[in-house]
């Protein structure tokens, strides 16, 4: 396995296929709309020997307070085969993500994967607010 950080337009296309059909939080996601969040984000591709596209997540920060971790995917085929876990330890030891002093995530259904690598349910859950809109691109 090989973790990289950019994206060439065979990647962007499995990238979006996968996001757009298959992702619960963000079904039917235009193109540009992918293309100007990947383009704003430290992104991590793990391929295998071969170039083949295995997994996908993507990072909003700051590099010096805060970072959100966003879009973490694992194709069918590559699960349970400690492609997520490589993927997210690729993540936490980016030199650019250290001395953070909140990282955040949001999932429904990864929870055991993240706590392996420190993440935990926020302290003060009362103390975060959102703005939510988990339709806006559907018809």
């Amino acid at each position: 396995m090989k973790v990289c950080h950019t994206i060439d337009d065979h990647d962007f296309e499995h990238i979006h296929q996968f996001l757009s059909l298959h992702a619960y939080w963000c079904l039917n996601i235009p193109k540009y709309t992918l293309k100007t969040a990947l383009s704003n984000s430290l992104c991590f591709v793990i391929k295998n020997e071969d170039g083949e596209l295995l997994a996908f997540a993507r990072v909003v920060s700051d590099y010096a307070t805060f970072a959100n971790l966003l879009d973490v995917f694992v194709l069918p085929d590559n699960r349970g085969l400690g492609v997520g876990k490589a993927l997210i330890k690729a993540i936490v030891e980016h030199p650019n993500l250290q001395g953070l002093r909140r990282f955040t995530l949001a999932t429904k259904d990864a929870h055991g994967l993240y706590q392996q690598f420190g993440f935990k349910a926020p302290k003060f859950p009362d103390a975060n607010m959102e703005i939510y809109l988990p339709n806006i691109y559907q018809d």
